[in-house]
């Protein structure tokens, strides 16, 4: 098959161990980022498979319906990014692994790193002693401190084991059944949702982003926070109101904040007021982004292509496009 795999900003799949289970395939591997359809249209013109590196590119009816050879897309986790009716009725399979009962380690650790950074204000510190003016503020330890954990999913429950590591209180906050989930495994839940922003040192957010999570964190939330507070978010921008996040480092609640991801990606741009902002700490959507953890989501959605190419297709989102195929 010929296979397109789109957004391999740094080449970096082609010296994976699971890359060979591409061997046999014609393989065509993108290292930019490209929005433009027209562009995209050609590149993909002969592609039979296209694989994405997560929500990097979005596909759409228009691109679909000019890519008369595809017939499968391969990717992992969650996909907002894709149009699935339109993959159906282009006759486009969609196979993508859902990995149940599987966090992203990656991501939690980054989680961890990013509240580590900015309570203990290791970025300036950093910029500090390398311009030669040694110390420069009074962090905060984090032993004694709360965490409040919004969403009771895998990768909140990976870094509530780091938090108690660390000797913190860890409270709760999530959807009714979430929160009933969290009840009955004994953990503690906060009194109401105004209780859990109000009386927690860190809040850090993972929630998977759908319609009905997107804006899902308030700026009446957010204005809650204590102003000596942090808030931190590496699952999606969308789950915060638009302007919330600014709005409230503006008016110093919360204090501070720690991203991993924005409303426009790739940011490039240096005066985004909010990538700007002297109370943010970010990094550039780098929470899955390890060697380790791109071997263990690649090596699913290669199986995948495999799969299909044997006639056995794997994790299929819209079925019906294979027995149109078929048919």
């Amino acid at each position: 098959m010929k296979v397109h795999i789109l957004d391999d900003w740094f080449d970096t799949l082609r010296a994976l161990p699971c890359f060979g289970k591409l061997d046999g395939h014609d393989v065509t591997v993108w290292t930019d980022h490209v929005e433009d359809i027209d562009t995209l249209a050609t590149r993909l013109a002969e592609a039979e498979a296209l694989v994405l590196f997560r929500e990097r590119t979005k596909v759409t009816r228009t691109l679909l319906e000019r890519l008369p050879r595809l017939r499968l897309i391969s990717q992992r986790s969650v996909y907002p990014h894709v149009d699935v009716p339109a993959c159906t009725d282009n006759g486009v399979l969609l196979c993508s692994n859902m990995h149940a009962g599987t966090p992203s380690y990656a991501a939690a650790e980054l989680t961890w790193a990013l509240i580590l950074s900015s309570m203990r204000q290791i970025p300036s510190q950093m910029a500090s002693v390398k311009a030669g003016t040694w110390q420069t503020g009074v962090g905060k330890t984090l032993r004694g401190r709360r965490i409040g954990l919004y969403g009771y999913g895998r990768i909140a429950r990976a870094v509530a084991g780091y938090a108690r590591a660390f000797g913190m209180e860890v409270v709760w906050w999530s959807s009714q059944e979430g929160r009933a989930r969290a009840d009955a495994d004994g953990e503690l839940v906060a009194e109401s949702r105004e209780a859990f922003f109000s009386g927690c040192d860190v809040i850090s957010l993972h929630v998977r982003l759908k319609p009905a999570t997107r804006g899902i964190i308030t700026s009446a939330d957010l204005s809650t926070m204590r102003p000596d507070s942090l808030f931190v978010n590496t699952s999606r921008a969308g789950l915060i109101a638009p302007g919330a996040l600014l709005d409230g480092l503006n008016a110093g609640r919360p204090g501070m904040a720690a991203i991993d991801v924005f409303d426009t990606e790739p940011l490039i741009d240096p005066a985004d007021p909010l990538l700007a902002h002297s109370n943010l700490i970010a990094t550039p959507h780098i929470g899955f982004v390890t060697e380790d953890e791109f071997d263990l989501q690649f090596s699913d959605i290669f199986d995948q292509v495999k799969a299909y190419a044997d006639g056995a297709p794997i994790h299929m989102i819209n079925p019906e496009a294979r027995d149109a195929q078929l048919s």
